[in-house]
């Protein structure tokens, strides 16, 4: 419930505090007394956008401060989702700066406006002509039945299995699409898979075949330089091995001379020793040389093979080779393994739907159940109300699909007078019945399900004493159960409020500003007495206003 309001520098109030109750809250005054300016102020509060011109002072910050009691409204789970602190004192600021920026507050924590609204949507609910029009919307009139259904649990849990449904779909269906963008690359990644598989690529080695290919290649030729290699090492006298067994021998005469030349000698020992090794690999080589067009055919062609491969996968290594191998592969895999995987989505498709079907089920079975109890207790309501011939006739139907809802279509039918026929409420109802059938609809509402706090701005313009005596009774009997304000300018109502506060304009130093001020008994008594006979108050009216209050 809303327990206090603070106003500054907004429009014509320049600092306003007021304190509320619970109950039934009336607000009186004279038109143009400033009740819209009331309703502005807590409508920026509940999340409206600001606007500059709404600044009494352009120069001064305007603030606008709501505190509420929030205990029994089961709001923690929702200040969670906000990631703000719960606190059942809550109170929400909001700012004007002289910039024209405005700036929002939840327990003194900047929020969003979004987060703004998100709260304070169940906090309080401001009733006008405008807001009427909600009844005639589908969500609205699901929201009324659902309420009285019981529906909550059911809804909450159809609305996740829904969300997880229409996933499963969505994936469904890019599952198919997949197969179908799969299947046509599919015979052409299984060629491209065979060919680099046919090479068998884990067991190549560039390099040695590149070296085995030249080797191949040029044995005519790596015969003709080892013979000639041979020649210049082992010719006889002239060879480079003979030459160098002279010049050993020559050293050796020397050597006893000094250490230098016994080193040489070595030396000379060393690479004569090297040179014989060096002879023997040539022979060897050249005994194992032999020409070999088959073998020099066979690796031309698993290197031509290689190299084709790498132009056509644009690389230049083996191991790229071996993994665009294993990445067709898998592509290959997953267009064969994905009808199964499409059957497996299939399948948990079915088995959430079932489960919809059932909860769908359950949801429209109570809602049949209640809407007879709603439309007798509708039509009894608005028979007081001064519409006594009113009909309501809700169609509830089951659908062949599923909807935010549940599985159902609604419609509200109404009919006003006897003889005429029953036709949808946003086309058969006028205003002035909108905003009795809103008010009588809210009186259930309020039985079945806690309700913020409501205000009624000017509900019962054009009802007479009687149906507003009949409308009063009803808010009062609502504000049992929660905290409800009315702006009313009938007596009948205004004499039925556990408090009464009025509205009015005062002129200082030919500055008007708007005030508000709770009554106390006997300003109650001449508000009425004004309220029923004008400013020329008589005892008559007193006396009836005394009746009235009492």
């Amino acid at each position: 419930m809303l327990t206090s309001l603070y106003i500054k520098n907004y429009a014509l109030i320049d600092e306003l505090t007021v304190q509320f109750n619970n109950g039934l809250t009336i607000i009186t005054g004279e038109t143009g007394a400033g009740k819209s300016i009331l309703l502005g102020g807590l409508s920026l509060v509940l999340g409206k956008r600001a606007d500059l011109s709404q600044v009494k002072k352009s120069d001064e910050k305007c603030i606008i401060e709501g505190a509420f009691d929030i205990a029994n409204y089961n709001l923690k789970d929702l200040f969670k989702s906000l990631d703000l602190d719960y606190d059942v004192h809550t109170i929400i600021r909001r700012e004007i700066l002289a910039s024209g920026k405005s700036r929002a507050f939840i327990n003194d924590t900047p929020v969003t406006l979004e987060s703004l609204v998100a709260l304070s949507s169940h906090l309080i609910d401001i009733h006008s002509q405008q807001q009427t029009q909600q009844l005639t919307q589908d969500d609205y009139q699901f929201k009324v039945i659902d309420a009285l259904a019981e529906n909550t649990l059911n809804l909450d849990e159809f609305s996740k299995k829904i969300t997880t449904y229409k996933t499963l779909q969505k994936s469904l269906e890019a599952l198919k699409t997949s197969k179908a963008e799969l299947i046509k690359e599919y015979d052409y990644n299984l060629f491209l898979a065979k060919e680099l598989n046919e090479i068998n690529l884990e067991t190549i080695n560039l390099e040695a075949l590149e070296a085995q290919y030249e080797e191949l290649n040029n044995v005519e030729i790596i015969g003709e330089k080892l013979m000639s290699t041979k020649a210049i090492l082992n010719a006889e006298n002239l060879g480079t091995i003979d030459q160098l067994n002279s010049a050993k021998q020559d050293l050796s005469k020397i050597s006893e001379f000094g250490k230098a030349y016994e080193s040489l000698r070595e030396r000379i020992v060393s690479v004569g020793i090297e040179l014989d090794d060096i002879l023997i690999e040539l022979d060897n080589l050249e005994d194992n040389l032999s020409s070999d067009p088959q073998e020099l055919e066979r690796v031309s062609s698993q290197l031509q093979i290689v190299n084709n491969l790498f132009q056509k996968h644009s690389v230049s290594e083996v191991d790229d080779l071996i993994a665009i191998k294993s990445q067709l592969q898998s592509k290959i895999n997953d267009t064969e393994s994905l009808d199964d995987t499409i059957a497996k989505r299939e399948q948990e498709i079915l088995k959430i739907e079932k489960k919809l079907n059932q909860i769908a089920l359950k949801i429209h079975k109570n809602r049949k159940t209640v809407i007879p109890v709603f439309v007798s207790k509708l039509e009894a309501i608005l028979s007081d109300l001064g519409m006594p011939n009113a009909k309501f006739k809700i169609e509830l139907n089951l659908l062949d699909h599923f909807t935010a809802n549940g599985k159902d279509s609604l419609q509200f039918l109404f009919m006003a007078n006897k003889g005429s026929s029953f036709n949808a409420l946003k086309k058969s109802a006028s205003g002035g019945e909108l905003s009795r059938i809103m008010l009588a609809i809210k009186s259930i509402l309020a039985e079945y399900i806690q309700l913020p706090s409501i205000m009624f701005d000017e509900i019962d313009t054009g009802v007479s004493g009687e149906i507003s005596n009949k409308m009063g009774d009803i808010m009062k009997r609502m504000s049992k159960r929660m905290q409800v304000f009315t702006i009313t300018h009938l007596p009948q109502i205004g004499a039925k409020g556990d408090s009464h506060f009025k509205v009015f304009k005062t002129d200082v130093k030919n500055v008007t500003h708007t005030q508000l001020k709770k009554l106390n008994e006997e300003e109650r008594i001449v508000e009425i007495a004004q309220m029923l006979g004008g400013l020329s108050i008589t005892e008559s009216a007193m006396a009836h206003a005394k009746q009235l209050l009492n």
